[in-house]
């Protein structure tokens, strides 16, 4: 099992999650998160005063997945989070040692 970690813009969302539950996903959760990649934050100006923004907002989706729907699942992600500019995010993948269900008890992927 792994755990897929997606950084994407706001506005992205809820592409992502169409894409996601039409492909079978039942669970995933959000996360409004800030931080700075390549493009290193912005300059705004509020009320007349010009200030650096240096963490952007994004979200962070995390989805728990069986190891043969990994390549989908980040191919979905990777599709309908893209705008072709600087900042569209990251996926990140991680093992997953072990999930249980707290009110059934289940473990591993019939967890899921």
């Amino acid at each position: 099992m792994k755990m897929i970690s997606a950084i994407i813009k706001h506005f992205k969302l809820d592409d992502v999650r169409k894409a996601l539950t039409s492909s079978g996903i039942q669970g995933m959760t959000i996360i409004e998160v800030k931080g700075f990649g390549r493009q290193k934050g912005h300059v705004e100006l509020y009320r007349g005063a010009k200030y650096e923004v240096r963490f952007l907002p994004k979200i962070k989706i995390e989805v728990a997945v069986p190891d043969e729907k990994v390549e989908e699942i980040v191919n979905i992600i990777t599709e309908s989070a893209r705008t072709g500019e600087i900042g569209d995010g990251k996926i990140f993948v991680y093992d997953l040692q072990e999930v249980v269900r707290i009110r059934t008890a289940e473990r591993g992927e019939s967890a899921l």
